[in-house]
């Protein structure tokens, strides 16, 4: 009598890990063939397997367990197949989780309606094996290549989200240094930028006392007062329409007139002028300090241009620059100090006194005029 061997016991498929950490849903009321489906899983090499006994607790368990692909019955009690299948593909959530129907023969015409509402695939009873394991790891393939998008495309998102944060801080920072119009010029890839603007009116000011108070205080505070100083000129210079140049140490410089023509630009700058003596004051009052300002203004033609590669820098040249540069460096302490250029465009409409005849390096004798009020 030959020996009967034992046969041997099937051993499950190696599946790539991935397919293999996924969690499947089976759903079907009969217990038995919910048995027999986890059994053909788990021979697949699938053991992260939940099921449900009808469609109810099909839902429920979607909505509170991770599932990565659903096999699901026709027809069921309470809540059928199609039933289940209209809930979850209505729901943004749930849309894309694919969802595997089992039908009889004659559910042939449900079954359609399930793929139309949007089941990823369908398979007959009774079930093939074979067929059971191609319909699986192709609608998990079809899982795993859309979770490979939906990532992809988060990430471009989240890039493109950065990028434009970064084009955010690049922006905000040359609007920080250039007037508008000149920094879309840049950002329009323009490289040599420049213009002649025939009328506008230069602001010179600087700071008495300031070398004193910086012998006085840390590197820190004085950063910081400065900074609290500057940024309340920019803010009146800004509400004036007037461009911030520059600043060097503790002298500030601005401009009307340009980039964008005025004809009341001298106007701007005396307005700006009288009211950084009220900034100032206000300056002083909060931190106990004692410093001083004088101011000098000056009309007429100059060239602005963009120099730098690396650093970016607006500038303006010409005799109408150094001569408001004068106005200031000899204006008395605590005055406003015109030529006779800004005086003739602002005579009727502020006050002045007579500053008298004054020596200007490079420049000679210049009749200036102190600036008072508005009239």
């Amino acid at each position: 009598m030959e020996n009967q061997s034992t046969p041997p016991v099937p051993q499950p498929i190696a599946i790539d890990p991935v397919f293999a950490a996924f969690s499947v849903l089976v759903v079907d009321d009969s217990r038995t063939l919910r048995k027999i489906l986890i059994r053909e899983l788990n021979s697949l090499g699938f053991h992260n397997i939940l099921e449900a006994a009808n469609g109810l607790e099909a839902i429920e368990l979607v909505k509170t367990k991770p599932v990565d692909l659903m096999l699901l019955d026709m027809e069921m009690p309470e809540l059928d197949g199609l039933g289940v299948l209209a809930q979850l593909k209505a729901d943004a959530t749930y849309k894309a989780l694919p969802i595997i129907v089992i039908s009889g023969a004659d559910q042939f015409e449900k079954t359609i309606k399930c793929i139309e509402i949007g089941a990823e695939d369908y398979l007959p009873k009774p079930f093939d094996p074979i067929l059971l394991r191609a319909r699986i790891f192709s609608s998990l393939e079809k899982k795993r290549l859309r979770d490979l998008d939906r990532k992809h495309l988060e990430m471009l998102n989240h890039e493109k989200q950065l990028l434009e944060v970064e084009q955010m801080k690049t922006e905000k920072l040359m609007l920080n240094i250039l007037p508008r119009p000149i920094a879309e010029r840049l950002k329009r890839g323009e490289k040599n930028i420049s213009g002649s603007y025939p009328d506008v009116s230069i602001l010179f000011s600087d700071l008495v006392g300031f070398t004193k108070m910086s012998s006085q205080v840390s590197a820190t505070d004085l950063v910081k007062l400065l900074n609290d100083l500057f940024t309340r000129f920019d803010v009146r210079a800004e509400s004036l329409g007037l461009e911030k140049i520059k600043t060097i140490g503790d002298a500030y410089m601005a401009v009307g007139g340009l980039p964008i023509p005025r004809p009341d630009h001298a106007e701007l700058c005396a307005d700006m002028a009288l009211g950084m003596f009220h900034d100032l004051q206000a300056f002083n009052d909060q931190n106990g300090s004692e410093l001083n300002m004088r101011i000098g203004i000056n009309s007429g033609p100059v060239v602005a241009g963009v120099i730098g590669f690396t650093k970016f820098s607006y500038d303006l040249w010409g005799n109408t620059v150094n001569t408001a540069s004068r106005m200031e460096s000899t204006s008395p302490h605590g005055r406003v100090q015109v030529s006779p250029s800004t005086y003739e465009a602002l005579k009727t409409s502020f006050n002045f006194e007579d500053g008298g005849l004054m020596e200007c390096k490079g420049l000679g004798e210049i009749r200036t005029h102190l600036l008072i009020d508005r009239v």
